[in-house]
């Protein structure tokens, strides 16, 4: 049974044989992140500075979580969204590591770990999803979507 998203993306898992096979390339410091829940230094990502129209989406899987129209500068060092592409493609998780309490952004499709979610954003939501760049494919608007797992999915990026 497929599940769809309100933004109609598939959302049904890859097979373990193609999450190996998508975890096979990606660099180091991607498999870090992604698989390993890790996160990158700051003011070191690629996507910081980013202003470009466009969709943020997993590099893992190439579901798109964020829009830029949802990012700010924070301040934090991460590149930074106050709501996700969809709420259905992304998965909270409690993270009690290093003695803190967070909430984990995972992707909804393929478990990639992304990043962490604090209540300390901008109006409207309030929240700060803080994104490791490395975690993320940026697709320019109008552009079509990554289609790493090959359902026909790879349409173009909506405009914000």
């Amino acid at each position: 049974m497929t599940t769809r998203s309100s933004a109609g993306f598939d959302l049904t898992p890859p097979s373990p044989d193609r999450q190996r096979e998508l975890a096979a390339r990606l660099t180091r410091e991607e498999r870090e992140v992604l698989l390993e829940h890790g996160t990158e230094a700051p003011y070191c990502g690629t996507l910081l500075d980013n202003h470009v129209p466009g969709a943020y989406c997993c590099r893992l899987c190439g579901l798109p979580l964020f829009r830029s129209g949802e990012k700010f500068e924070s301040g934090t060092g991460w590149p930074s969204f106050t709501a996700p592409f969809d709420p259905a493609h992304l998965r909270m998780e409690n993270d009690t590591s290093y003695g803190m309490v967070r909430t984990e952004i995972q992707c909804a499709r393929c478990g990639g770990h992304h990043g962490h979610v604090f209540p300390d954003g901008p109006p409207p939501t309030g929240l700060r999803y803080c994104i490791n760049s490395v975690s993320l494919v940026f697709v320019e608007e109008g552009e079509p979507f990554p289609d790493m797992l090959e359902r026909g999915e790879a349409r173009p990026a909506a405009a914000d």
